[in-house]
């Protein structure tokens, strides 16, 4: 059982206003999974912690647990990754692409899943730093995203029958690639230089990663925005933002 008063790290995912002075903070703690509190006079002038409640920071933030909604009593910041993110849009909807895909992946989450947390940490922090591609970025992040929530594509052998690859046809509805016979109607042809880069994606592989030809990076992108599409059942609105 949760107690009445506690802290953790946390990620704020998105905000919305409540009332004239409040706001709703959805974040991804480290400890306690999903959380939506309330975070009251934050915008206001005066506030002593609303500028440490904006999308993209990280936080050490104190809580207390109410029935449906929390309430915020103490943020301390850990690192501002907006100020780097949204120094380029690229990175900005990179980074919203993130946050959107992950808060749609933890809508009925109750337990807590660190991996996923310290994926989202680190994918951010190598927004802002700035080094990588922000597609790149993104799309290693979506595929281990899925890879966490169970949902990796099968990019070694057929998804249907297991039998060994290499194979050049992507069917999201079995689960990865298919072979020759396992192959139907809808199934994606992919060439295998996007095969490998995808594999490369999934590892965090940058040194491959980065060198991979752009056609090979869009094909792969939209290979990835499409099983994440299917997965969630629903659309990513930030997706459509990204530029590749």
């Amino acid at each position: 059982m949760m107690q009445k008063l506690y802290r953790d790290d946390a990620i704020v995912l998105r905000t919305h206003p409540l009332g004239e002075a409040d706001r709703i903070i959805t974040l991804l703690t480290r400890r306690h999974g999903k959380v939506r509190a309330v975070a009251k006079g934050v915008r206001r002038t005066g506030s002593r912690f609303g500028a440490r409640l904006e999308p993209f920071s990280l936080v050490d933030v104190q809580l207390h647990a109410g029935r449906s909604l929390h309430t915020v009593t103490q943020v301390v910041s850990i690192e501002a990754f907006a100020v780097g993110i949204c120094a380029e849009y690229g990175r900005f909807t990179a980074a919203s692409a993130m946050l959107e895909t992950t808060d749609r992946l933890t809508d009925e989450v109750v337990d807590p899943n660190q991996r996923g947390f310290l994926m989202l940490v680190g994918a951010l922090r190598a927004l802002a730093e700035g080094r990588i591609a922000p597609p790149l970025v993104l799309d290693s992040f979506l595929l281990r995203t899925l890879a966490v929530s169970g949902w990796a594509p099968e990019l070694q052998v057929c998804a249907t029958c297991g039998a060994p690859g290499p194979h050049h046809a992507l069917d999201i509805r079995a689960g990865g690639l298919v072979c020759t016979a396992c192959r139907r109607p809808g199934a994606i042809a992919v060439r295998q230089a996007t095969v490998e880069h995808l594999i490369f994606l999934l590892a965090g592989d940058w040194e491959n990663v980065v060198d991979a030809d752009e056609t090979v990076m869009q094909e792969a992108g939209r290979l990835i925005t499409d099983t994440v599409t299917w997965h969630l059942e629903r659309t990513v609105r930030s997706l459509s933002y990204v530029e590749r």
